[in-house]
């Protein structure tokens, strides 16, 4: 998962592409870059670390132009290296900086074809590369540059690109062009504002950006849309793919999303909200008579649904751990011993929230197990009498193949186990999850803006459908054992 973010301005856009960024640090802590358009000169700065890491005033000053991308990566399959970092750019045709959130399911074919048949070079094992020199190619076919021919190349790319994926690019010449993929799994929104009687436009992985940038959110790119906004700042757009169902991820507003975000017009906060509440319904049915004192949120992302959980239910609300905020999201962490010494360093209990109390700690999701085993852990040593554990999504018990760097199935903790070995995998008295069906209730609420979701990493069930043999590659690029020989490498 990782945040993109593009900009046609009336001034020079690297400011604001920064401070955009940062409010989507959230989405990726790995990596940082922006690419800007300045006549015909290209400029792109990128490298390890968080966005204030990357950027000094130096690098900030070279980032001359009024169009831009930026983009903050969070490492999936493959990508490891520094080499990786986004956005990338070929220089023909024209000159294309790209950055993509998401994951392609067909890169190994994607890639010999570029080569063979396109006669470019992969230089990493980025399917972000991949898609970039798919995407050129099929501009460069077009013998033009303007809005039409752009279209004509998203179209190229809609027809050869299988996966879940969200771009924005910078054309030299033409300006910023972005689309999203015809099933709508990846998010992103359009905003406009207005300067000196003069509109602007951005595009963004959350409309948090927009907020902070004060673009009005106009709305969501379709499914299958292509998006293009000259430099000039004309907006332009199409149609490029014939929209499938729509199936936006539903771990976007499970975990990944900031709360004050809309996304395919749900309120990312609201949507929490209702999970607390059925999760808690569904407490009351199954212990009408429960014992528990407090319910306790594990930060930050379940403090909605644990709010409503224990109104729904009748009991207290307590922080019970204090959070570091200088420890990154222990779920996007490479690797396993990594996670398991962040637990430590992120999260300190407050001894008298637990001290002779039945407490209910809520989480948004258990994937691997590591960071709640931990958890529940460090609830006992604080002196609970019982530690219940719910989890406001379903069990994980498959990979996420869409952009989210789920490890191998046989790396999560639900995976091939029942409900109850995960209960004593983990150590809780009782473990709760949601049920699949309130989740999705939950997400599409009252007015059901959304009639389906990706949700595979409950199901198994793949929107795109999957070949033979993929799930092997997968284990051998995402497991933890995969990512220490190559680091060892």
């Amino acid at each position: 998962m990782c945040g993109i973010l593009g900009i046609v301005g009336h001034n020079d856009v690297a400011a604001q592409l920064y401070d955009g960024l940062t409010v989507l640090q959230h989405r990726g802590q790995d990596a940082a870059g922006i690419a800007t358009a300045n006549g015909s000169k290209l400029r792109v700065h990128k490298g390890n670390g968080l966005v204030a890491e990357v950027f000094d005033a130096q690098a900030m000053s070279l980032l001359e132009g009024r169009v831009g991308i930026g983009h903050c990566r969070y490492p999936t399959a493959g990508s490891e290296g520094s080499d990786e970092a986004q956005p990338f750019y070929v220089n023909s045709p024209f000159g294309i900086a790209l950055a993509h959130n998401g994951n392609l399911i067909n890169t190994d074919a994607l890639r010999r074809e570029v080569f063979e048949q396109d006669r470019r070079n992969v230089n990493t094992e980025s399917d972000s590369e991949v898609l970039l020199n798919v995407f050129a190619h099929e501009l460069d076919t077009q013998r033009a540059l303007d809005p039409e021919a752009a279209f004509k190349a998203v179209e190229g790319v809609h027809r050869r690109c299988v996966g879940g994926f969200a771009v924005v690019a910078v054309v030299l010449g033409l300006g910023l062009v972005a689309f999203r993929d015809p099933n709508g799994i990846r998010p992103l929104v359009l905003g406009k504002r207005s300067s000196n009687g003069q509109d602007e436009y951005a595009v963004a992985s959350e409309s948090v950006a927009l907020d902070l940038l004060g673009f009005e959110r106009l709305r969501d790119v379709r499914p299958g849309e292509g998006i293009v906004v000259t430099a000039r700042g004309e907006l332009f757009t199409r149609q490029c793919a014939q929209p499938r169902t729509h199936t936006p991820c539903i771990f976007e507003y499970v975990y990944f999303a900031r709360p004050d975000s809309m996304m395919d017009e749900v309120s990312v906060h609201k949507a929490r909200m209702r999970m607390g509440q059925k999760l808690g319904e569904k407490i009351l049915r199954l212990r009408p008579d429960h014992d528990i004192d407090t319910v306790i949120p594990i930060p930050d992302t379940s403090r909605d649904a644990a709010l409503e959980i224990a109104n729904t239910i009748g009991v207290k609300y307590r922080e019970g751990f204090i959070k570091n905020r200088y420890v990154g999201r222990t779920f996007i962490m490479p690797g396993q011993g990594q996670r398991v010494k962040s637990v430590r360093r992120k999260l300190n209990p407050i001894p008298l929230e637990f001290r002779n109390r039945v407490v209910l700690l809520v989480d948004d999701s258990i994937v691997r197990g590591t960071t709640a085993k931990q958890i529940v852990q460090m609830a006992r040593d604080a002196g609970a009498r019982k530690v219940y554990l719910a989890s406001a999504a379903p069990p994980v018990r498959y990979p996420n193949i869409y952009g989210i760097d789920m490890p191998s199935a046989e790396e999560l903790v639900a995976h091939g186990r029942t409900e109850e070995e995960v209960q004593a995998f983990l150590g809780c008295d009782w473990l709760i999850y949601q049920d699949l069906k309130d989740l999705e209730e939950a997400v599409s609420g009252p007015k059901h803006r959304i009639d389906h979701f990706d949700s595979s990493c409950f199901t198994g069930e793949y929107v795109t459908g999957i070949e033979p043999g993929y799930f092997e590659r997968i284990r051998q690029l995402r497991s933890d054992e995969a990512k220490r020989k190559r680091r060892v490498s």
